[in-house]
């Protein structure tokens, strides 16, 4: 395996991605696949954090189409992700890979609470860390959480995890002729509303200077390529 590149990453997944096949809920074929990844990406020595939305089971913003009021909505989301990280904690140590739960809202029966310091300390003994419910407030996305704890943990990048192969100028999964982009700038997402994270996550990798690598999880190994240097998906930086 070519020498690695990055050395501290936070991967982003969506909670949609734990669905699999499903309409509805947790896949356990799809998160034991995503915890083999991630487990051979860790014995090459990469330091891992991950933030996983919560959609697959319930999504905050639509609930408030549906009158709940949208900050109930969106911690009722918060606990959503707290659900799928558990699942993926029990997926990866079930691969023997050492891994801390740590949530931005207190429940200390299942979760450390969220402290930087320490899950960075966590991240230098190779511990995988998932950081649950989002930023702990409503109105944030765990796309922004995911920006705000690669800042926080000094991660070389974000990579975003999905089911295409990067970047498109359209959806290549209704559009066959959609161009995929290898390279492109924070302006240049913004000025394309391409849509690869939110506003304020974007923003908040620009200001840190923080890249984003959006790749296909999907593909078997694509995780462990993306991380040893070689080219996959698109950069946005």
């Amino acid at each position: 395996m070519p020498a690695k590149k990055y050395k501290r990453v936070l991967l982003k997944l969506s909670g949609e991605s734990l669905m699999g096949k499903m309409s509805y809920g947790i896949d356990p074929e799809i998160v034991a696949y995503i915890a083999d990844e991630v487990a051979k990406a860790v014995k090459s020595g990469i330091e891992i954090g991950i933030v996983i939305g919560g959609g697959n089971i319930f999504r905050g913003l639509s609930a408030s189409k549906q009158g709940i009021e949208r900050n109930t909505g969106d911690y009722m989301g918060m606990l959503a992700t707290v659900i799928n990280s558990l699942a993926l904690q029990s997926a990866l140590e079930k691969k023997g890979v050492y891994t801390r739960l740590q949530s931005a809202i207190r429940m200390e029966e299942i979760a450390e609470p969220l402290i930087i310091r320490r899950a960075a300390r966590h991240l230098e003994k190779k511990r995988v860390v998932i950081f649950s419910a989002g930023t702990g407030e409503p109105f944030f996305t765990t796309d922004t959480a995911a920006a705000l704890r690669a800042i926080e943990i000094n991660a070389d990048v974000i990579i975003k995890g999905t089911r295409v192969d990067g970047v498109y100028d359209s959806d290549p999964e209704k559009n066959k002729n959609a161009k995929m982009f290898k390279e492109l700038t924070y302006h240049e997402v913004l000025e394309k509303n391409l849509r690869i994270m939110d506003l304020t996550a974007i923003t908040l990798c620009q200001e840190n200077k923080l890249p984003i690598l959006v790749f296909n999880m999907n593909k078997k190994d694509n995780l462990k390529k993306l991380l040893s240097g070689q080219k996959v998906g698109t950069i946005v930086q």
